[in-house]
């Protein structure tokens, strides 16, 4: 029987590694485990620290979290317009779509269908979120025995 997530779409995240760097990762589903070792206060966004807590990890992680996921399994990135402006992004690839990060809204029910595609030149304009990004890569790249 298959372990039960809480993230959107994770029944049909059965997407390969595309990335030779990542082929130890062997769909969406197991790069959600290892990073539930990784994700901390750290790669939080930080106007959203005071409010990440291990029992709400994915809390600020989605831009840096749907970007590695990207370069691991390919596909585009794509943001929910949230209240105040900001993008909440998920990943599509072809007709898979999943997004790590969604427990973190709770019970609140997400649109993913018509929403913009994210540009990792827009979010990593700010180099706290680069910065956030690259220490999940390397952190990622430790658990899985890479350098």
């Amino acid at each position: 029987m298959m372990k039960e997530y809480k993230f959107y779409g994770w029944q049909t995240a059965d997407v390969p590694a595309v990335n030779e760097e990542y082929k130890e990762i062997k769909n969406p589903r197991h790069l959600y485990d290892l990073l539930s070792e990784i994700w901390c206060a750290d790669t939080c966004a930080p106007r959203m620290r005071a409010g990440w807590s291990k029992e709400n990890m994915t809390l600020g992680q989605c831009s840096i979290t749907a970007f590695l996921a990207q370069d691991i399994f390919g596909g585009d990135v794509y943001g929910i317009l949230r209240n105040g402006g900001n993008y909440h992004c998920y990943n599509v690839i072809g007709d898979c779509v999943f997004d790590l990060t969604s427990e973190q809204f709770g019970d609140e029910v997400l649109s993913y269908e018509k929403n913009p595609v994210q540009s990792r030149e827009v979010h990593f304009a700010k180099e706290e979120k680069r910065l956030r990004y690259e220490y999940l890569k390397e952190e990622l790249k430790k658990s899985i025995g890479g350098s």
